[in-house]
């Protein structure tokens, strides 16, 4: 239902933007957010936006950095990573919460989840 796309190999200091497309429902009253994980650790929350995208969050280490952003009339998120580090290096997945529910930063909180895109950045 939440397909992710975008990640790639770059260089340190790029940027890259990836969506998260929805098929078989609309999400256009759910939060969405991204997460990610690199080997070895755990899931970290990156960013999230509410259901009107008028409210957004981002985790401390891509602040300033990344952008989410939404299009509910196409049902698609965005995030816009821009300044990539080495340490950005992970699977981001794109994830949505229950109808109608305010964001949230724990993994524990999202209900949908997509299959994952690598990100994998280079020094």
């Amino acid at each position: 239902q939440l397909q992710a796309s975008g990640g790639g190999l770059v260089q340190a200091g790029d940027s890259l933007r990836l969506s998260c497309a929805a098929s078989g429902r609309t999400f256009r009253t759910h939060v969405m957010g991204w997460f990610r994980q690199a080997p070895g650790l755990e899931r970290e929350f990156v960013a999230a936006i509410s259901w009107s995208g008028g409210s957004t969050r981002y985790g401390d280490s891509v602040k300033d950095r990344f952008t989410i952003s939404r299009d509910n009339a196409k049902n698609t998120v965005w995030l816009q990573m821009n300044s990539l580090k080495p340490e950005d290096t992970a699977v981001y997945y794109c994830t949505a919460r229950n109808s109608y529910v305010a964001i949230a930063t724990s993994e524990a909180e999202y209900s949908y989840w997509g299959q994952g895109t690598q990100v994998t950045v280079s020094s």
